[in-house]
């Protein structure tokens, strides 16, 4: 039972080591932001970086940048991206069926959602 006890202690002394070190190699402001082109150019969205590099021990919060401005005119709003998506599927199907009236009108929807969000975003 005893050894069990100390190999628990010992366990716990080694993970705070192993805190302290990542504590310790915090990483200047342009390491940080090479390491988030990087993963940009790995092909994540901005929120799959963010998620990457809490993994690793680093929050951009410490850095005081954000990641969509370090990426700059790159960064594509996801709600944007997933509209521009909807709206390329939609026009594949209406130049197949153009009877369609449904998914014309669909078009027309997505289209003009997405020419809101391009003017709120520019703001």
């Amino acid at each position: 039972m005893p050894k069990k006890a100390e190999e628990a202690e010992e366990k716990k002394a080694e993970e705070k080591v192993e805190k302290t070190e990542k504590k310790a190699k915090r990483k200047t402001a342009e390491e940080f932001e090479k390491k988030v082109i990087e993963l940009a150019e790995s092909g994540l969205t901005a929120e799959k970086i963010g998620e990457a590099l809490r993994k690793e021990g680093i929050h951009s919060k410490e850095y005081e940048k954000k990641i969509s401005k370090i990426l700059g005119h790159k960064y594509i709003q996801p709600d944007e991206k997933n509209i521009q998506k909807k709206l390329e599927n939609l026009e594949k199907h209406t130049a197949k069926n153009k009877n369609d009236k449904r998914a014309v009108r669909d078009k027309q929807r997505a289209s003009a959602k997405l020419r809101r969000l391009r003017k709120y975003f520019k703001k």
